[in-house]
């Protein structure tokens, strides 16, 4: 007797380890091994960028730290990041929102099997300890771009983990950007307590609880939860040996330390996503309690405003955003954030117009799911959104701006975005927090009439295209002399 099995239960394990991972791109030709001694200041940065989306980038021994290779670019590719999931890449958000639905509780390991832990520093300059890069040409310094920060609710002691930039800028200190999201709203209770807040940051994830890091959950909502229903088990997590937070066992590295209440550092300017650079502001400051890792760990960096940098955020968010406008609109079928638009600021929504006007609501939901975006188009269901040009082609021949643009004006947007800041005035050269982001949304209809007559809006194809195969069809051993053709007729 045989039994039918699902898709997804003969589908390709993930892969739910870092190395094996890099090891699986190695041996599929996606992995550059680099020549030793890149310099840490601008250069290997430079390097990982000519490899983006091509290959992930190694380097041996960069710059003097023989003890801690540098990684950059594994997850630079969108079909790279569904392999990794073990999904074929149409199944990619399915994937993702059936774990954001139903999350693992993670499992916590004895010291002795916290990989992260088999070495650990104290008083140590994390500079000295690890190869942290300079990435742009007007960053103020090293960042750390690929540490997950975990840190605990005050209020409920349940986690929260973000990706967040944090300048290295002494021995024991540094300073870190927080939105205001959950890791700001956990800082904000803490320092009306005039607590320090408890943080970890985690380098070197696996790539699957990497992207759970970015899943936009509610608040006491534990990402590492989703990185367990990604990996189809538990994750294993232990917990700092300086405080209370739990981090994946399997780290490679974990900073252990406090965000000090009250206290500012100068930080910045930083080259953010938006492909600008963010100004030199004062921001909160961690302060360094131990750094731990494995035995000869890896260290991973994020190339700003690179393709690892915009998919690991844009995955997770379309994602959300999907699940949140199928609840209203059951008849939306896909989204993508375009990475034209910084895979955050311009969503292209798939319909299946069954009423006029229908665009223009679901425009207006996608505004409210995230105030990140700032600009969204609706196609229908022939337009494939993933593809930037069949977009174009629906708004060059289905949208007029006096009937199907909408715009509303002085709404919140993404404080990274410049363009919030023109014509403002700020004595200091900075605006205040409570003004930053302050942006205009633009929504474009390029959907077709539900009725129209005959052929107008029917899109031309050809009978059997898609069935071609063209090894069949082209005779590579065939020869032609043109200019024998027809002569002697």
């Amino acid at each position: 007797m045989t039994t039918d099995r699902s898709a997804e239960d003969t589908a390709p394990a993930p892969f739910t380890d870092l190395r094996k991972w890099l090891t699986h791109l190695a041996r599929t030709g996606r992995l550059a091994v680099i020549r030793e001694g890149t310099p840490l200041n601008h250069r290997l940065a430079a390097i990982a960028k000519r490899l983006d989306g091509k290959q992930a980038a190694f380097f041996p021994k960069p710059d003097g730290h023989h003890g801690v290779p540098v990684v950059s670019g594994f997850m630079s590719r969108r079909s790279w990041i569904a392999e990794a999931m073990g999904v074929p890449e149409d199944q990619l958000l399915r994937r993702f929102r059936k774990a954001a639905a139903n999350p693992l509780p993670w499992r916590e390991v004895p010291p002795a099997e916290a990989r992260c832990q088999e070495v650990v520093h104290r008083d140590r300059d994390a500079r000295e300890v690890l190869p942290i890069p300079t990435h742009s040409e007007h960053d103020n310094g090293p960042y750390i771009t690929a540490g997950l920060v975990i840190a605990r609710n005050p209020k409920s002691d349940i986690q929260n983990v973000s990706i967040n930039r944090i300048q290295v800028h002494s021995k024991e200190r540094m300073a870190i950007l927080m939105l205001p999201r959950h890791l700001w709203a956990f800082y904000k209770e803490a320092e009306s307590r005039n607590e320090p807040l408890e943080v970890a940051v985690a380098i070197g994830i696996d790539p699957l609880t990497l992207l759970a890091s970015q899943a936009i959950a509610p608040i006491d909502f534990d990402e590492l939860e989703i990185a367990g229903a990604l990996h189809g088990a538990p994750l294993k997590v232990a917990k700092c040996l300086t405080n209370e937070v739990r981090v994946p066992a399997d780290s490679e590295i974990v900073i252990e330390g406090r965000i000090l209440p009250g206290v500012r550092e100068s930080e910045g300017p930083f080259g953010e996503f938006p492909k600008y650079y963010s100004a030199r502001e004062h921001r909160e400051v961690i302060q360094v309690d131990a750094i731990t890792h494995r035995h000869h760990p890896i260290y991973h960096t994020i190339v700003p405003a690179e393709m690892e940098h915009l998919l690991l955020g844009s995955i997770p968010r379309e994602a959300t955003l999907l699940a949140h406008l199928q609840r209203s609109f059951p008849n939306v079928s896909d989204v993508h954030l375009a990475i034209g638009g910084v895979g955050r600021y311009h969503l292209y929504v798939q319909i299946r117009k069954t009423h006029e006007g229908q665009p223009k609501n679901i425009i207006c939901a996608a505004f409210g799911a995230h105030y990140d975006i700032k600009q969204v188009i609706v196609v229908d269901e022939d337009v494939q959104v993933h593809d930037p040009m069949q977009v174009e082609w629906a708004v060059a021949t289905r949208f007029q701006a006096d009937r199907d643009l909408v715009v509303i004006t002085g709404a919140q947007g993404s404080a990274l975005d410049p363009s919030t800041t023109v014509g403002q005035d700020f004595s200091g050269g900075v605006p205040p927090a409570h003004s930053q982001g302050l942006s205009a949304k633009m929504g474009l209809d390029a959907t077709r009439p539900v009725v129209y007559p005959e052929h107008v809006f029917t899109k031309v194809r050809i009978p059997g295209e898609g069935e071609v195969d063209l090894a069949d069809e082209i005779d590579t051993a065939s020869r032609i002399d043109f200019e024998a053709i027809g002569a002697g007729t």
